[in-house]
């Protein structure tokens, strides 16, 4: 397989766990201030995800769970507008330093930026999301250590379709397997395998434990620390040691071999 030349990172759930105290608390504030009795609890939330894209996923609420609640004719604005009361307190809540990275993630993308790695993001979420998140858990200017930035309607389709890793693919002009993508949903892997991406990196979490990462390489509970390594998921038990830094990953192929049952 081709040398590594690019990281492509997912944000949410990826970079940092900021869906349960994060986009969730956030959802809930903008339904208040618009004088709805609406409240996404932890485990609601967990089904919610199943879509991608906050305006998508207010809409299956609607249509899903909500399905008393009387929409207005303008439908469209009226999820658009609350969709951006959640941007504006999910940003407040970024700059309040709510919401840490995860561990591994900021070692990482020092370590392969010092190399010369390539960087970049492909995302469902906004782009204003992205530079909260990103301008909040690391030094100023640190959104130019990445090269793309592919986020919110950029594309037609967002996650499972490819789409936005295709995009991405497309601005680094690379080919996917040149790269390595870094996802925590079934939904992601499933968006990166589609794009031709085979090596993907996934670090699950609360709510995704459990999903479908049959078409990932590797699956870690984190990018792991000195301190605290990661516990390999799957395949098999794996290495009680493991710190995925650039060696690591240019060796991934190998590595996942070896933790197979």
């Amino acid at each position: 397989m081709a040398a590594v030349e690019a990281l492509v990172f997912d944000v949410d759930g990826t970079l940092a766990d900021t869906e349960r105290d994060g986009h969730r608390i956030a959802f809930n504030r903008a339904f208040n201030d618009a004088g709805l009795d609406w409240q996404w609890s932890e485990s609601l939330y967990g089904q919610l995800l199943g879509v991608t894209g906050g305006k998508e996923r207010i809409r299956h609420y609607l249509d899903r769970f909500n399905t008393q609640f009387s929409k207005p004719e303008n439908v469209d604005d009226f999820i658009a507008a609350l969709h951006a009361s959640k941007t504006r307190h999910y940003r407040d809540l970024m700059e309040a330093g709510a919401i840490p990275l995860r561990p591994g993630v900021r070692r990482l993308l020092e370590e392969a930026r010092s190399a010369g790695m390539r960087l970049a993001i492909a995302t469902t979420t906004t782009p204003e999301n992205v530079s909260a998140l990103i301008g909040s858990t690391l030094p100023t200017g640190a959104m130019d250590w990445f090269e793309v930035v592919g986020a919110g309607d950029i594309v037609p389709q967002k996650k499972p379709a490819p789409d936005i890793y295709s995009w991405v693919l497309r601005e680094m002009q690379l080919p996917p397997s040149a790269v390595i993508a870094f996802e925590d949903s079934g939904h992601g892997v499933s968006a990166a395998a589609q794009a031709g991406i085979e090596r993907i990196v996934v670090t699950v979490n609360g709510y995704t434990a459990d999903q479908d990462f049959s078409a990932a390489s590797i699956v870690l509970d984190t990018l792991g620390t000195t301190d605290v390594p990661a516990r390999v998921m799957a395949p098999g038990s794996g290495d009680p040691a493991v710190v995925v830094d650039l060696d690591f990953l240019r060796a991934l192929d190998a590595r996942a071999a070896q933790y197979e049952c």
